[in-house]
């Protein structure tokens, strides 16, 4: 330089580049945002093992709260319900029909489902239709009204019999035609547990589902 700009002093001037004040502004959000996952991640931990936490909030968050039901309360609403839909033997008037060759089955069974409270109405040999032509224990027959009301009943006292309906027939009344392999009503223990379970069946158990 010639001697003309001297630098005095033991200190130069150093150039130094800005800091990168948006990567650390990055950085510092990054670390919030662990930590506040790690808190919550504990606080998870917390209440799984003290049991916390079981009521559900408004907004939904986690497993609905449910509202078990008693068996005994379940019970009586499907007996309630079903209480006018299923007739009592006593509201039932049954034709016995016997379609074998073996003589006195209609006049014995109408007079054991007599027995049982059922009401009886013809008896007689089966129909021409019928007789000799039913290979089975028997034919429970009645109107199309009859299939979930009276037939269903009928059916406890002779469990192994086909149950039919005919849609143009009319009244209220159900034929019972004996057949072939026909051996002997169910047994008066057997009915009476069929027909306490027809009127009061039991609740379905329900399958819990996780969310």
């Amino acid at each position: 330089m010639g001697g003309k700009y001297r630098i005095t002093g033991d200190k130069y001037p150093r150039m130094r580049p800005h800091r990168r004040r948006g990567r650390l502004a990055v950085v510092v959000v990054a670390c919030g945002a662990v930590l506040g996952v790690a808190g919550w991640g504990t606080l998870q931990l917390i209440d799984v093992f003290t049991g916390g936490g079981g009521t559900a909030t408004a907004a939904g968050t986690g497993c609905p709260a449910r509202t078990k039901a008693s068996p005994a309360a379940s019970a009586s609403a499907v007996a309630a319900a079903g209480a006018g839909a299923v007739p009592k033997p006593a509201q039932i008037t049954v034709n016995v029909f016997n379609a074998t060759t073996r003589s006195g089955l209609a006049k014995t069974t109408a007079d054991e489902l007599r027995k049982r409270g059922f009401k009886i109405g013809e008896v007689g040999n089966a129909a021409k239709q019928y007789d000799k032509k039913v290979a089975g224990a028997g034919i429970l027959l009645g109107p199309a009204s009859s299939l979930n009301t009276s037939l269903p009943v009928l059916a406890t006292q002779l469990t192994a019999a086909e149950r039919r309906t005919d849609a143009a027939r009319a009244g209220t009344a159900v034929d019972l035609i004996i057949g072939n392999q026909f051996k002997a009503l169910t047994s008066p223990a057997a009915s009476v547990k069929a027909l306490t379970a027809l009127a009061a069946p039991q609740p379905t158990p329900s399958t819990k589902k996780g969310c």
